[in-house]
């Protein structure tokens, strides 16, 4: 079967490339290299079955796949709030894009959206029913607005054109190949405490998150991928697992040995204060629930990046 996945050459994408080359799959990985990197697929160009192609999903694809697995877009507030425009055009145009290729060669089109569309909830933890608390006209509303407008397409195209699709919602997810520089709290902390600069922590320390280590996470999408046409989602993904961002801090410094303090600055706008998948769903329709713990996790995340910074 051959697969087109944007923003294949990032961090979640480039692991997914691995997994179904491995299984003997034809992969088309199609990346602007905005936030992906070629490092990220480098092992894999020269592969009979492997495919680079550069482009931006914002602009129509012509190519003949069974099954797309839209990725494309920045997920850091670092980087998607770099350009906000281009990422809410990346969340809508490429869904566009990509739906209308779906719907031309009659194939399945997964959607990977995030937790960010429930926002800062009033409900813990979220389930798919919850319709969110998203501020509309905040600084990181270019991505959480994207992909919720982004899911109403996928839900659109279906209800119109009877587009096969899936939609999955990931809550944090960590491990090797992340940028060092996305800005994103597990990165932050382990870069931080290699480099033994002080460990930023936002707000109190108290906000809490669950983090998903990323082999679980590709178990799930493909799990959702390859399940029965009837269930489309939305369905969360991630780790049921909740834990304090100072729990985090302290445990990172604990793992890299590190001498680092943690110093505290204010909390950025619109952050959350809490965010924990409720995983019902995929564990009664895709029998899916994560297995890797968070320090084995962490381990391999840090181990990553000692050989990157050579530290």
């Amino acid at each position: 079967m051959s697969y087109l996945i944007t923003g294949g050459a990032g961090f979640l994408g480039s692991h997914l490339c691995d997994r179904l080359i491995n299984a003997g799959q034809e992969v088309l990985c199609v990346d602007n290299f905005f936030t992906g990197s070629r490092r990220n697929v480098e092992h894999l160009i020269g592969h009979r079955s492997f495919e680079l192609m550069r482009h931006d999903v914002c602009f129509p694809l012509y190519v003949e796949v069974d099954r797309i697995y839209n990725f494309a877009c920045p997920a850091s507030p670092v980087h998607y709030q770099h350009d906000p425009v281009q990422t809410t055009k990346t969340s809508v145009h490429g869904a566009i894009n990509m739906l209308g290729l779906a719907k031309r060669v009659n194939g399945r089109i997964l959607q990977a959206s995030t937790s960010e569309v429930y926002g800062d909830p009033e409900v813990h933890p979220q389930p798919e029913s919850y319709w969110g608390r998203v501020n509309p006209i905040g600084i990181r509303s270019c991505y959480d607005e994207g992909k919720r407008c982004a899911e109403t397409l996928f839900f659109d195209y279906w209800r119109q054109h009877a587009v096969e699709i899936k939609v999955i919602r990931i809550f944090n997810t960590y491990g090797p190949r992340m940028h060092p520089n996305d800005g994103r709290v597990v990165t932050n902390f382990i870069v931080q405490a290699l480099k033994g600069e002080p460990i930023t922590l936002y707000g109190d320390g108290s906000q809490t998150r669950s983090f998903c280590y990323v082999d679980d996470m590709i178990d799930g999408m493909i799990s959702m991928m390859d399940s029965p046409v009837e269930l489309i989602g939305p369905v969360n993904l991630g780790n049921p697992t909740e834990i304090t961002m100072l729990e985090l801090a302290d445990k990172v410094l604990a793992l890299t040995d590190s001498k680092s303090r943690i110093v505290f600055q204010q909390l950025p706008e619109d952050d959350p204060k809490q965010r924990m998948p409720d995983i019902s769903l995929a564990k009664k329709m895709l029998d899916w629930s994560p297995s890797v713990c968070l320090d084995d996790g962490l381990r391999e995340t840090i181990s990553y990046f000692r050989a990157l910074l050579r530290w």
